[in-house]
């Protein structure tokens, strides 16, 4: 794991979001082709696209009512302790939701007038739970549950099978303790352009929610504004300040539990102390050998694993903000003042217990994050994602022919005469209906 200084790490930046960019320019020739084909050709496209990429020759996409009870009763019976640990950690969700849920609002500023705001939720939406390297009943309670605690109708889940064309049975299980109403056997880019568009077998939604790969974040990308979506989500990202007060192998374990996610994972710690910042390289070394996705790991330690060293705090925070990082840890002395610093994070893991997994999976609040910078204006998924606000506007003719002059000024300050003479005949005709 490199050790750079504040300056040296700055250039490296430039040099990594250009080569950035041109991979992702190369990946759209392909995601474009795969969202034409699922367009014209539908099931069948999906279905050969899911034989080619995941080795799963299936001849349906949906998962039947049978497949989907039968893998939630063995882990029910078969794991009770794995049940036991999904359901609280639905509940935290829930519970952490819910409290996020924004109502409708009306007021009268005078009479004659009332405004206000409508809260409707997302008639469909479309949840991706990656497959592959691992598996992720975690997603699917973060992903679902502020869709269904929202009051959307209906919240289907595309994950991509394995090679015998059968799904996790505990994201499955998952899937039913969330209230998923559907669970699609398709993932990659054809599952984004199957929500988008939909399929003999896939409703369209209205918007498509959850982490994927590469090509996953490219099609969301393209299908965006034919369906809406939450983000573009990149590569897992941690990012831990630390001080000689917390032990290194606290700061390496939770640098490595990133980095297992991917080779394309992120993980940096950020310090004041050279000495501090050799301690925590060490024992990043002593580690991974000890744990079971090592030749993950250690690509992505070497090539995205990095240790900062900053002259003083403020330089620190500085960094941090700059990076703007999906989590953030801060583990040293004084964290609970840094957080009023903080402008840019995802989610914010306070103190040395605060450990990062105790988000992914328990704690409540979401895991699908902003990620490559974007919670420098992008927020954690949550219940705000699965509604849509109305405006509402009521005048009463006395107010109207009260501001009837003050509206065509304006509308005629901009050449808009329809827009004039629509106030202007009502109060010209003074006519106009309470």
């Amino acid at each position: 794991m490199q050790i750079l200084d504040y300056e040296t790490y700055q250039q490296n930046v430039t040099n990594t979001a250009k080569a950035t960019q041109m991979m992702q320019q190369n990946l759209d020739e392909q995601v474009l082709e795969i969202i034409r084909a699922v367009q014209e050709r539908g099931d069948e496209a999906a279905l050969a696209y899911t034989k080619k990429f995941d080795k799963a020759a299936i001849t349906s996409l949906s998962v039947s009512e049978k497949e989907w009870n039968n893998a939630f009763n063995s882990i029910k019976t078969g794991q009770p302790k794995l049940f036991k640990a999904l359901t609280a950690a639905a509940e935290n969700i829930r519970q952490y939701q819910k409290k996020t849920k924004e109502e409708g609002f009306q007021f009268s500023p005078q009479p004659g007038i009332q405004l206000g705001q409508k809260i409707t939720p997302l008639n469909r939406v479309g949840v991706y739970v990656p497959g592959g390297k691992a598996s992720y009943p975690s997603t699917v309670l973060m992903d679902v549950i502020p869709a269904v605690v929202a009051g959307v109708d209906q919240v289907v889940i595309t994950t991509p099978p394995r090679p015998d064309g059968s799904l996790d049975p505990v994201v499955l299980t998952a899937a039913k303790i969330a209230g998923a109403t559907g669970v699609y056997k398709i993932g990659g880019a054809q599952a984004v352009a199957a929500l988008a568009y939909g399929t003999e077998s896939l409703p369209k939604v209205d918007k498509i929610v959850g982490p994927g790969n590469a090509f996953v974040a490219r099609a969301k990308k393209w299908v965006f504004g034919d369906v809406a979506i939450d983000m573009i989500a990149g590569p897992s990202e941690i990012c831990a300040f630390a001080d000689n007060t917390v032990p290194p192998s606290y700061v390496a374990a939770d640098l490595l539990s990133q980095a297992e996610h991917a080779e394309d994972a992120t993980s940096i710690c950020v310090t004041t102390d050279a000495d501090y910042a050799e301690e925590v390289q060490k024992e990043i070394e002593r580690q991974i050998p000890l744990l079971e996705r090592e030749e993950i790991i250690r690509e992505s330690i070497q090539a995205n694993g990095k240790i900062i060293i900053c002259d003083d705090e403020e330089q620190a925070i500085e960094l941090i903000n700059s990076i703007a990082p999906e989590h953030l840890q801060l583990m040293g002395e004084g964290a609970e003042e840094q957080v009023q610093k903080v402008k840019h994070a995802g989610a914010i893991f306070i103190g040395p217990y605060s450990s990062e997994p105790l988000g992914d999976y328990f704690a409540g609040p979401n895991h699908t994050l902003p990620t490559n910078g974007t919670a420098r204006f992008s927020s954690p998924l949550g219940v705000y994602d699965f509604m849509k606000k109305s405006s509402t506007i009521h005048y009463s003719k006395e107010r109207l022919l009260d501001y009837a002059d003050t509206i065509i000024t304006i509308a005629d300050a901009e050449g808009l005469t329809a827009h004039a003479n629509a106030i202007r005949i009502r109060k010209e005709n003074n006519y106009a209906s309470s």
